[in-house]
């Protein structure tokens, strides 16, 4: 595993329960400052193996990325940490983003 990848996968990591980061920020914390799409590939490719909260991980405008029964299950685990979440998607940033 690379460096970068580690670094990825300890921000990603650092997401309390209850609250949500962006793939951006998690990149900008691991620094890559254009590395959103690198957090996604991690995210894509190791959530499983390593046990990441890939639900915490969305856009930076506040909504999640999934689409179908991966949105649906993405807003329930969210819900299920107390992140208010509308019916939509969309997650109140002010007050859930780390």
């Amino acid at each position: 595993m690379t460096d970068i990848t580690n670094r990825i996968i300890k921000q990603i990591l650092a997401v309390p329960r209850g609250r949500v980061s962006s793939y951006r920020d998690i990149a900008v914390k691991a620094g890559l400052p254009n590395g959103a799409r690198q957090t996604v590939r991690v995210l894509h490719s190791m959530s499983e193996k390593y046990g990441l909260p890939w639900h915490r991980i969305i856009r930076s405008n506040g909504t999640v990325a999934l689409e179908g029964e991966g949105k649906e299950l993405q807003i329930t685990l969210l819900r299920s940490e107390g992140v208010g979440v509308s019916d939509q998607g969309r997650v109140f940033l002010e007050k859930y983003r780390v």
